[in-house]
Protein backbone atom coordinates (compact mmCIF):
# COMPACT_ATOMS: atom_id res chain seq x y z
CA UNK A 1 0.00 0.00 0.00
CA UNK A 2 1.14 3.31 -1.09
CA UNK A 3 2.21 5.67 1.90
CA UNK A 4 -0.11 9.15 3.07
CA UNK A 5 3.29 11.27 3.58
CA UNK A 6 6.74 11.37 2.70
CA UNK A 7 9.72 12.85 5.32
CA UNK A 8 13.21 13.80 3.44
CA UNK A 9 15.97 14.43 5.86
CA UNK A 10 16.23 12.48 9.18
CA UNK A 11 18.19 14.59 10.93
CA UNK A 12 17.19 15.62 14.71
CA UNK A 13 13.94 17.70 13.86
CA UNK A 14 13.47 15.10 10.72
CA UNK A 15 13.18 11.67 13.22
CA UNK A 16 11.34 13.54 15.46
CA UNK A 17 8.55 14.86 13.30
CA UNK A 18 8.74 11.15 11.97
CA UNK A 19 8.07 9.72 15.54
CA UNK A 20 5.40 12.13 15.50
CA UNK A 21 3.66 11.68 12.39
CA UNK A 22 3.70 7.87 12.97
CA UNK A 23 2.00 7.32 16.76
CA UNK A 24 -1.07 9.54 15.00
CA UNK A 25 -1.32 6.69 12.65
CA UNK A 26 -0.15 8.11 9.56
CA UNK A 27 1.52 5.62 7.53
CA UNK A 28 5.11 7.25 6.26
CA UNK A 29 8.06 6.97 3.76
CA UNK A 30 11.45 8.39 4.91
CA UNK A 31 14.12 8.94 3.43
CA UNK A 32 17.73 10.01 3.86
CA UNK A 33 20.84 10.36 1.48
CA UNK A 34 23.49 7.88 0.96
CA UNK A 35 27.25 8.90 2.09
CA UNK A 36 29.29 5.67 2.13
CA UNK A 37 31.08 5.25 5.82
CA UNK A 38 28.75 7.94 7.49
CA UNK A 39 25.26 8.16 6.54
CA UNK A 40 24.46 4.39 5.63
CA UNK A 41 20.52 3.15 6.12
CA UNK A 42 20.09 5.60 8.38
CA UNK A 43 15.96 5.52 7.25
CA UNK A 44 15.66 1.96 7.85
CA UNK A 45 17.83 1.75 11.01
CA UNK A 46 15.69 4.38 12.41
CA UNK A 47 12.60 2.75 11.53
CA UNK A 48 14.28 -0.25 13.32
CA UNK A 49 13.87 1.44 16.54
CA UNK A 50 10.81 2.32 17.73
CA UNK A 51 7.42 0.13 17.55
CA UNK A 52 5.24 3.37 15.78
CA UNK A 53 7.15 3.53 13.02
CA UNK A 54 6.42 -0.14 12.21
CA UNK A 55 4.43 0.50 8.85
CA UNK A 56 6.91 3.17 7.71
CA UNK A 57 9.17 2.47 4.59
CA UNK A 58 12.80 3.49 4.56
CA UNK A 59 14.78 4.44 1.72
CA UNK A 60 17.98 5.70 0.24
CA UNK A 61 17.09 5.75 -3.34
CA UNK A 62 14.84 9.09 -3.96
CA UNK A 63 13.18 7.52 -6.73
CA UNK A 64 11.90 4.68 -4.63
CA UNK A 65 10.76 7.11 -1.92
CA UNK A 66 8.69 9.00 -4.67
CA UNK A 67 7.17 5.79 -5.96
CA UNK A 68 6.25 4.48 -2.85
CA UNK A 69 3.87 7.33 -2.09
CA UNK A 70 0.55 8.22 -3.00
CA UNK A 71 -0.75 11.06 -5.29
CA UNK A 72 -0.75 13.98 -5.13
CA UNK A 73 2.21 13.32 -3.13
CA UNK A 74 2.60 15.19 -0.01
CA UNK A 75 6.87 15.47 0.78
CA UNK A 76 8.49 17.26 4.27
CA UNK A 77 11.83 18.95 3.67
CA UNK A 78 13.77 18.34 7.07
CA UNK A 79 16.73 19.59 5.72
CA UNK A 80 19.80 22.03 5.90
CA UNK A 81 18.46 25.53 4.88
CA UNK A 82 19.82 27.19 1.73
CA UNK A 83 21.81 25.02 -1.40
CA UNK A 84 21.06 21.94 0.69
CA UNK A 85 17.20 23.05 -0.18
CA UNK A 86 18.05 23.96 -3.11
CA UNK A 87 19.54 20.89 -4.66
CA UNK A 88 16.93 18.87 -3.10
CA UNK A 89 13.86 20.25 -4.27
CA UNK A 90 15.67 20.25 -7.94
CA UNK A 91 16.64 16.78 -7.50
CA UNK A 92 13.03 15.39 -6.57
CA UNK A 93 10.99 18.08 -8.73
CA UNK A 94 12.43 15.77 -11.69
CA UNK A 95 10.68 12.99 -10.02
CA UNK A 96 7.16 14.53 -9.50
CA UNK A 97 3.81 15.08 -10.86
CA UNK A 98 1.73 17.98 -11.28
CA UNK A 99 -0.37 18.45 -8.02
CA UNK A 100 2.48 16.99 -5.85
CA UNK A 101 3.27 19.41 -3.04
CA UNK A 102 6.51 19.80 -1.37
CA UNK A 103 6.52 21.09 2.43
CA UNK A 104 9.58 22.77 3.59
CA UNK A 105 10.10 22.69 7.04
CA UNK A 106 13.37 24.02 8.07
CA UNK A 107 14.64 28.04 8.18
CA UNK A 108 14.74 29.38 5.27
CA UNK A 109 14.90 32.82 3.83
CA UNK A 110 11.03 34.00 3.45
CA UNK A 111 12.67 35.85 -0.02
CA UNK A 112 13.73 31.93 -1.03
CA UNK A 113 10.38 30.39 0.17
CA UNK A 114 8.50 32.85 -2.16
CA UNK A 115 10.89 32.23 -5.35
CA UNK A 116 10.96 28.48 -4.70
CA UNK A 117 6.97 28.69 -4.72
CA UNK A 118 7.18 30.60 -8.77
CA UNK A 119 9.84 29.01 -10.12
CA UNK A 120 7.79 25.13 -9.34
CA UNK A 121 4.44 26.43 -10.38
CA UNK A 122 6.01 25.88 -13.81
CA UNK A 123 5.97 22.15 -13.15
CA UNK A 124 2.39 22.33 -11.21
CA UNK A 125 4.16 21.29 -8.36
CA UNK A 126 2.73 23.15 -5.29
CA UNK A 127 5.25 24.57 -2.74
CA UNK A 128 4.56 25.23 0.86
CA UNK A 129 7.00 26.99 3.23
CA UNK A 130 6.50 25.97 6.98
CA UNK A 131 7.98 27.19 10.17
CA UNK A 132 8.11 24.76 12.68
CA UNK A 133 8.96 25.56 16.04
CA UNK A 134 9.32 23.50 19.62
CA UNK A 135 12.63 21.89 19.01
CA UNK A 136 13.41 18.36 19.46
CA UNK A 137 10.76 17.60 22.05
CA UNK A 138 8.27 19.78 20.53
CA UNK A 139 8.73 18.27 16.84
CA UNK A 140 7.91 14.63 18.63
CA UNK A 141 4.76 15.90 21.31
CA UNK A 142 3.51 19.06 19.18
CA UNK A 143 5.25 21.41 17.36
CA UNK A 144 3.70 25.34 16.56
CA UNK A 145 3.68 24.75 13.03
CA UNK A 146 3.47 28.42 10.64
CA UNK A 147 2.61 26.84 7.16
CA UNK A 148 2.35 29.49 4.03
CA UNK A 149 1.78 29.53 0.12
CA UNK A 150 -1.50 28.95 -1.61
CA UNK A 151 -3.78 28.13 0.57
CA UNK A 152 -5.32 25.56 -1.30
CA UNK A 153 -2.36 23.35 -1.24
CA UNK A 154 -2.56 24.13 2.59
CA UNK A 155 -5.99 22.29 2.77
CA UNK A 156 -4.24 19.06 1.31
CA UNK A 157 -1.36 18.67 3.87
CA UNK A 158 -3.90 20.13 6.81
CA UNK A 159 -5.22 16.74 7.71
CA UNK A 160 -1.91 15.46 8.42
CA UNK A 161 -0.07 18.47 9.88
CA UNK A 162 -2.55 19.69 12.01
CA UNK A 163 -3.01 16.10 13.38
CA UNK A 164 0.67 16.54 14.95
CA UNK A 165 0.74 19.97 16.10
CA UNK A 166 0.41 21.05 19.73
CA UNK A 167 -2.57 22.33 21.10
CA UNK A 168 -4.11 25.35 22.56
CA UNK A 169 -6.16 25.76 25.36
CA UNK A 170 -9.32 24.89 23.64
CA UNK A 171 -7.34 21.76 22.14
CA UNK A 172 -7.32 23.21 19.09
CA UNK A 173 -4.44 22.70 16.62
CA UNK A 174 -1.22 25.36 16.82
CA UNK A 175 -0.69 25.52 13.46
CA UNK A 176 -2.97 27.39 10.53
CA UNK A 177 -2.40 28.67 7.75
CA UNK A 178 -0.60 31.72 7.86
CA UNK A 179 -0.63 33.48 4.34
CA UNK A 180 0.47 33.59 0.61
CA UNK A 181 3.97 33.69 -0.22
CA UNK A 182 6.74 33.58 1.99
CA UNK A 183 5.00 34.33 4.98
CA UNK A 184 5.02 31.22 7.24
CA UNK A 185 8.56 31.37 7.03
CA UNK A 186 8.50 35.65 7.72
CA UNK A 187 6.32 34.66 10.94
CA UNK A 188 9.01 31.93 12.21
CA UNK A 189 11.96 34.45 11.43
CA UNK A 190 10.23 36.81 13.87
CA UNK A 191 9.52 34.02 16.19
CA UNK A 192 12.89 33.27 16.37
CA UNK A 193 14.38 37.21 16.92
CA UNK A 194 11.42 37.43 19.77
CA UNK A 195 12.79 34.24 20.92
CA UNK A 196 16.57 36.15 21.11
CA UNK A 197 14.96 38.96 23.05
CA UNK A 198 13.47 36.79 25.34
CA UNK A 199 16.28 34.53 25.79
CA UNK A 200 18.39 37.65 26.54
CA UNK A 201 16.33 39.26 28.86
CA UNK A 202 16.15 36.51 31.08
CA UNK A 203 20.13 36.47 30.85
CA UNK A 204 19.87 40.38 32.08
CA UNK A 205 17.55 39.85 34.92
CA UNK A 206 19.87 36.32 35.95
CA UNK A 207 23.32 38.32 35.77
CA UNK A 208 21.65 41.24 37.87
CA UNK A 209 20.38 38.94 40.90
CA UNK A 210 23.91 36.99 40.75
CA UNK A 211 25.90 40.00 40.72
CA UNK A 212 24.15 42.95 41.35
CA UNK A 213 22.42 41.20 44.44
CA UNK A 214 24.78 38.69 44.77
CA UNK A 215 21.85 35.72 44.99
CA UNK A 216 23.01 32.74 44.37
CA UNK A 217 21.72 30.43 41.43
CA UNK A 218 19.22 28.07 43.52
CA UNK A 219 17.86 31.70 45.05
CA UNK A 220 17.05 32.53 41.79
CA UNK A 221 15.68 29.65 40.19
CA UNK A 222 13.37 29.70 43.28
CA UNK A 223 12.10 33.23 41.85
CA UNK A 224 12.16 32.23 38.51
CA UNK A 225 9.68 29.77 39.34
CA UNK A 226 7.59 31.77 41.20
CA UNK A 227 7.58 33.95 38.75
CA UNK A 228 6.52 31.34 36.73
CA UNK A 229 3.54 30.75 38.50
CA UNK A 230 1.99 34.19 37.62
CA UNK A 231 1.69 36.57 34.83
CA UNK A 232 5.62 35.95 33.90
CA UNK A 233 5.05 32.69 33.15
CA UNK A 234 6.54 30.82 30.36
CA UNK A 235 8.35 28.32 28.67
CA UNK A 236 12.11 30.24 28.35
CA UNK A 237 11.53 30.80 32.08
CA UNK A 238 10.62 27.94 32.75
CA UNK A 239 14.31 26.15 31.49
CA UNK A 240 16.12 28.85 32.73
CA UNK A 241 15.50 27.62 36.47
CA UNK A 242 16.70 24.10 35.42
CA UNK A 243 19.61 25.44 33.65
CA UNK A 244 21.22 27.70 36.26
CA UNK A 245 20.90 25.28 38.67
CA UNK A 246 22.45 22.34 36.68
CA UNK A 247 25.62 21.30 38.81
CA UNK A 248 28.75 19.30 37.59
CA UNK A 249 31.36 17.86 39.74
CA UNK A 250 29.41 20.02 42.47
CA UNK A 251 30.61 23.37 40.67
CA UNK A 252 27.68 25.43 39.03
CA UNK A 253 27.43 23.95 34.93
CA UNK A 254 26.64 27.39 34.23
CA UNK A 255 29.87 29.14 35.41
CA UNK A 256 31.75 26.37 33.93
CA UNK A 257 29.80 27.19 30.17
CA UNK A 258 31.50 29.48 27.70
CA UNK A 259 30.08 33.01 27.26
CA UNK A 260 30.36 32.90 23.79
CA UNK A 261 26.73 32.56 22.30
CA UNK A 262 25.72 30.96 18.93
CA UNK A 263 23.35 31.88 16.14
CA UNK A 264 22.17 30.26 13.02
CA UNK A 265 21.02 33.47 11.14
CA UNK A 266 17.72 33.99 11.71
CA UNK A 267 18.36 36.64 14.16
CA UNK A 268 20.30 38.64 11.59
CA UNK A 269 17.71 37.78 8.87
CA UNK A 270 15.27 39.40 11.56
CA UNK A 271 17.27 42.76 11.32
CA UNK A 272 17.96 42.85 8.25
CA UNK A 273 13.95 43.04 7.13
CA UNK A 274 13.61 45.29 10.03
CA UNK A 275 15.96 47.79 7.86
CA UNK A 276 14.32 47.08 5.19
CA UNK A 277 10.63 47.60 6.24
CA UNK A 278 11.55 50.75 8.06
CA UNK A 279 10.52 48.73 11.67
CA UNK A 280 12.35 49.54 14.93
CA UNK A 281 13.25 46.27 16.59
CA UNK A 282 16.14 47.81 19.15
CA UNK A 283 15.54 44.41 21.45
CA UNK A 284 15.81 42.07 19.24
CA UNK A 285 18.98 44.06 17.83
CA UNK A 286 20.01 44.15 21.14
CA UNK A 287 19.89 40.90 21.35
CA UNK A 288 21.71 39.42 18.15
CA UNK A 289 24.74 42.13 18.85
CA UNK A 290 25.22 40.54 22.57
CA UNK A 291 25.36 37.29 21.02
CA UNK A 292 28.47 39.13 18.62
CA UNK A 293 30.08 40.94 20.67
CA UNK A 294 29.93 37.74 23.30
CA UNK A 295 32.13 35.92 20.56
CA UNK A 296 35.24 38.18 21.25
CA UNK A 297 35.95 35.97 24.52
CA UNK A 298 39.72 36.91 23.83
CA UNK A 299 39.73 40.51 23.02
CA UNK A 300 36.81 41.11 26.02
CA UNK A 301 39.43 39.45 28.79
CA UNK A 302 42.71 42.13 27.33
CA UNK A 303 39.94 45.07 27.28
CA UNK A 304 39.23 43.96 31.10
CA UNK A 305 42.61 43.78 32.22
CA UNK A 306 43.57 47.04 29.86
CA UNK A 307 40.66 48.77 31.27
CA UNK A 308 41.16 47.55 34.93
CA UNK A 309 37.59 46.85 34.87
CA UNK A 310 36.06 46.54 38.70
CA UNK A 311 33.58 43.58 39.08
CA UNK A 312 33.13 43.40 42.41
CA UNK A 313 31.04 46.59 43.05
CA UNK A 314 28.72 47.03 45.97
CA UNK A 315 25.52 45.34 46.05
CA UNK A 316 23.11 47.18 43.83
CA UNK A 317 20.25 49.71 45.33
CA UNK A 318 17.60 47.31 43.50
CA UNK A 319 14.71 44.90 45.18
CA UNK A 320 13.21 41.40 43.37
CA UNK A 321 10.04 43.57 42.68
CA UNK A 322 11.93 46.23 40.76
CA UNK A 323 13.42 43.56 38.60
CA UNK A 324 9.93 41.63 38.52
CA UNK A 325 8.31 44.73 37.05
CA UNK A 326 11.36 45.90 34.72
CA UNK A 327 11.63 42.26 32.80
CA UNK A 328 7.74 42.26 32.64
CA UNK A 329 7.91 45.96 30.77
CA UNK A 330 10.45 44.79 28.77
CA UNK A 331 9.13 41.78 27.54
CA UNK A 332 5.44 43.09 26.59
CA UNK A 333 7.95 45.99 24.68
CA UNK A 334 9.72 42.80 22.68
CA UNK A 335 6.94 41.14 21.36
CA UNK A 336 5.28 45.09 20.39
CA UNK A 337 8.26 45.10 18.03
CA UNK A 338 8.17 41.69 17.14
CA UNK A 339 4.24 42.25 16.19
CA UNK A 340 5.15 45.56 14.59
CA UNK A 341 7.46 43.91 11.88
CA UNK A 342 4.81 41.21 11.21
CA UNK A 343 1.95 43.79 10.83
CA UNK A 344 4.65 45.78 8.07
CA UNK A 345 5.19 42.74 6.22
CA UNK A 346 1.86 41.99 5.89
CA UNK A 347 1.12 45.59 4.26
CA UNK A 348 4.55 45.48 2.89
CA UNK A 349 3.72 42.11 0.58
CA UNK A 350 -0.05 41.82 0.40
CA UNK A 351 -0.26 38.79 2.79
CA UNK A 352 -3.23 39.87 5.18
CA UNK A 353 -1.89 37.70 7.91
CA UNK A 354 -4.03 37.25 11.26
CA UNK A 355 -2.61 38.66 13.74
CA UNK A 356 -4.30 37.17 16.72
CA UNK A 357 -4.56 33.54 15.13
CA UNK A 358 -0.54 34.20 14.80
CA UNK A 359 -0.53 34.61 18.66
CA UNK A 360 -2.67 31.74 19.13
CA UNK A 361 -0.46 29.39 17.17
CA UNK A 362 2.28 29.96 19.57
CA UNK A 363 0.34 30.07 22.64
CA UNK A 364 1.64 26.36 22.76
CA UNK A 365 4.66 23.89 21.37
CA UNK A 366 6.91 27.05 20.22
CA UNK A 367 9.83 28.47 21.75
CA UNK A 368 8.36 31.83 22.49
CA UNK A 369 4.69 30.48 24.46
CA UNK A 370 4.02 32.32 27.32
CA UNK A 371 1.06 33.37 29.57
CA UNK A 372 1.66 36.81 27.69
CA UNK A 373 1.34 35.60 24.47
CA UNK A 374 -2.14 33.91 25.64
CA UNK A 375 -3.04 37.72 26.32
CA UNK A 376 -2.13 38.59 23.13
CA UNK A 377 -4.87 37.41 21.17
CA UNK A 378 -7.86 39.41 22.87
CA UNK A 379 -5.23 42.64 22.16
CA UNK A 380 -4.37 42.15 18.77
CA UNK A 381 -7.75 41.56 17.90
CA UNK A 382 -8.37 45.34 17.94
CA UNK A 383 -5.09 46.84 17.19
CA UNK A 384 -1.13 45.60 16.07
CA UNK A 385 0.42 48.11 18.24
CA UNK A 386 0.33 46.40 21.42
CA UNK A 387 1.54 49.39 23.67
CA UNK A 388 -1.81 51.18 21.95
CA UNK A 389 -4.04 49.09 23.42
CA UNK A 390 -5.41 50.30 27.16
CA UNK A 391 -4.83 46.87 28.75
CA UNK A 392 -1.52 46.94 28.11
CA UNK A 393 -0.68 50.69 28.59
CA UNK A 394 -2.03 50.00 32.25
CA UNK A 395 0.87 47.66 32.78
CA UNK A 396 3.48 49.78 30.91
CA UNK A 397 2.39 52.75 33.04
CA UNK A 398 3.00 50.37 36.23
CA UNK A 399 5.87 49.10 35.31
CA UNK A 400 7.59 51.59 33.58
CA UNK A 401 9.48 53.64 36.33
CA UNK A 402 11.15 49.87 37.33
CA UNK A 403 12.36 49.51 34.35
CA UNK A 404 14.57 53.14 33.83
CA UNK A 405 15.75 52.59 37.15
CA UNK A 406 16.48 49.34 36.87
CA UNK A 407 18.50 50.10 33.56
CA UNK A 408 19.94 53.54 35.07
CA UNK A 409 21.29 51.21 38.19
CA UNK A 410 23.14 49.23 36.04
CA UNK A 411 24.58 51.54 33.74
CA UNK A 412 25.99 53.47 36.54
CA UNK A 413 27.32 49.79 38.03
CA UNK A 414 29.06 49.34 34.77
CA UNK A 415 26.35 46.39 34.04
CA UNK A 416 25.89 45.39 30.79
CA UNK A 417 21.89 45.09 29.97
CA UNK A 418 21.50 45.56 26.54
CA UNK A 419 18.12 44.37 26.21
CA UNK A 420 16.55 46.19 29.01
CA UNK A 421 18.62 49.29 27.88
CA UNK A 422 16.85 49.03 24.51
CA UNK A 423 13.38 48.43 25.97
CA UNK A 424 13.79 51.90 28.51
CA UNK A 425 14.86 54.02 24.88
CA UNK A 426 12.28 52.45 23.03
CA UNK A 427 9.41 53.39 25.30
CA UNK A 428 10.89 56.61 26.01
CA UNK A 429 10.65 57.83 22.65
CA UNK A 430 7.63 56.00 21.77
CA UNK A 431 5.62 57.67 24.33
CA UNK A 432 6.97 61.24 23.51
CA UNK A 433 5.74 63.13 20.55
CA UNK A 434 8.74 65.14 20.02
CA UNK A 435 11.60 63.48 18.58
CA UNK A 436 15.52 64.31 17.92
CA UNK A 437 14.92 64.23 14.53
CA UNK A 438 14.03 67.51 13.79
CA UNK A 439 17.93 68.12 14.40
CA UNK A 440 18.42 65.65 12.29
CA UNK A 441 16.40 67.41 9.07
CA UNK A 442 18.33 70.06 9.42
CA UNK A 443 21.55 68.61 9.18
CA UNK A 444 20.42 66.41 6.49
CA UNK A 445 19.29 69.70 4.76
CA UNK A 446 22.19 71.76 5.32
CA UNK A 447 24.82 69.13 3.81
CA UNK A 448 22.97 67.64 1.29
CA UNK A 449 19.84 69.82 0.35
CA UNK A 450 17.87 66.71 0.97
CA UNK A 451 15.00 69.18 1.99
CA UNK A 452 12.28 69.44 5.39
CA UNK A 453 8.55 69.70 6.32
CA UNK A 454 7.22 72.35 8.83
CA UNK A 455 4.97 71.84 11.67
CA UNK A 456 2.96 74.88 10.32
CA UNK A 457 2.47 73.80 7.13
CA UNK A 458 0.24 70.31 6.60
CA UNK A 459 0.39 70.76 2.66
CA UNK A 460 3.20 67.79 2.43
CA UNK A 461 5.53 70.51 1.39
CA UNK A 462 9.02 70.06 1.14
CA UNK A 463 11.33 73.07 2.16
CA UNK A 464 15.52 73.98 1.76
CA UNK A 465 16.97 76.68 3.54
CA UNK A 466 20.32 78.22 2.74
CA UNK A 467 22.07 77.31 6.06
CA UNK A 468 25.23 79.65 5.15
Amino acid sequence: MKKEFGIIGMGVMGKSLARNFASKGIKLALFNRYEKGSEELVAQNFIAEYNELSSASGFEDLKAFVNDLSTPRKILLMVKAGDVTDSTINEISSLLEPNDIIIDGGNSHYKDTAQRIESLKEFGIHFIGSGISGGEEGALKGPSVMPGGDKESYEKIAPFIEKIAARDFNNKACCSYIGKGGSGHFVKMVHNGIEYAEMQLIAEVYSLMRFGLLLDPNEIASLFKRWNEGELSSYLLEISSEVITKKDDGEWLIDIILDQAGNKGTGSWTSIAAAELGVSITMINEALFARYISAFKEERVKAQNLYDTDNSSEIFDLNIDQIHDAYKAARIINHHQGIHLISAASNEYSWDLNMPEIARVWTNGCIIRSTLMKSLIKVLKSTDRILLSPEIISEIKNSIDDLLEVTAIAILNRHSIPCLSAASNYITAYINAQSTANIIQGQRDYFGAHTYKRKDDNSGKSYHTDWS
